[in-house]
C-alpha cells in the first residue's frame, strides 16, 4: 500500500525519475519545468528540504513499495495557518483516485502537524482532472487566479477551510 511520506534526501533519486517518466504527461497539463530543473535537479531538491528544515514549506511524496515515487504533495509557504497545496501524480495511477485521497490525507496533516487551517490551491481551468481532485477532497473555487501563478493559463483559486470540514 502506497504510503505518505516527507520528502527525505535519500528520495532524490526516485524522486528525479518520477519527474523524468512523467514529464510529457504533466506538461499536458501544466507548464513544463523546464531542462534547466532537470540540469539543477540536486541544487533544487537540496534547496526544497533546506525550506522545509525551516518550517517554510512541507514536501511529501506518496511512495509505493517498491520505493517508486506515485507523487508529490506540497505544502508551501506556510504561514499564519494558511499554505498553497500543490500536486501531481504519475500518469499510471491517474484516475484511480490516489490524488483525491492523498489530499485529503495531506488535509488532516497540515492541521495537526502544522496547525495550519486553511489551505488554498490553484488550478488551470483546462485542468478538469485537478478540479475534481480539489472539490471531491472539500475545496470550493473561491475565485480567479492570476495566469502568473499557473503557468500563463487562467484558472480559479480553491480554498478549504481545515477546521470545519472533517
Amino acid at each position: 500500500m502506497p504510503a505518505l511520506t516527507r520528502l527525505r534526501a535519500d528520495h532524490a533519486p526516485a524522486v528525479l525519475a518520477f519527474e523524468l517518466a512523467n514529464r510529457a504527461y504533466f506538461a499536458a497539463s501544466i507548464s513544463d519545468r523546464g531542462d534547466a530543473f532537470f540540469d539543477r535537479f540536486t541544487d533544487r531538491f537540496n534547496a526544497l528540504l533546506a525550506e522545509q528544515d525551516a518550517g517554510i514549506c512541507a514536501f511529501h511524496v506518496l511512495v509505493d513499495e517498491d520505493g517508486a515515487v506515485l507523487g508529490r504533495f506540497n505544502l508551501v509557504d506556510m504561514e499564519g495557518g494558511t499554505a498553497q497545496l500543490g500536486y501531481r501524480v504519475a500518469r499510471h495511477v491517474a484516475g484511480r483516485g490516489v490524488a483525491t485521497a492523498t489530499v485529503r490525507e495531506l488535509c488532516r496533516l497540515a492541521a495537526a502537524r502544522h496547525g495550519l487551517h486553511t489551505l488554498r490551491a490553484a488550478t488551470t481551468h483546462a485542468n478538469v482532472a485537478s478540479q475534481r481532485v480539489l472539490t471531491k477532497a472539500g475545496f470550493v473555487p473561491v475565485g480567479p487566479a492570476d495566469p502568473a501563478d499557473i503557468g500563463g493559463k487562467p484558472g480559479t483559486w480553491y480554498q478549504r477551510d481545515l477546521v470545519l470540514q472533517p
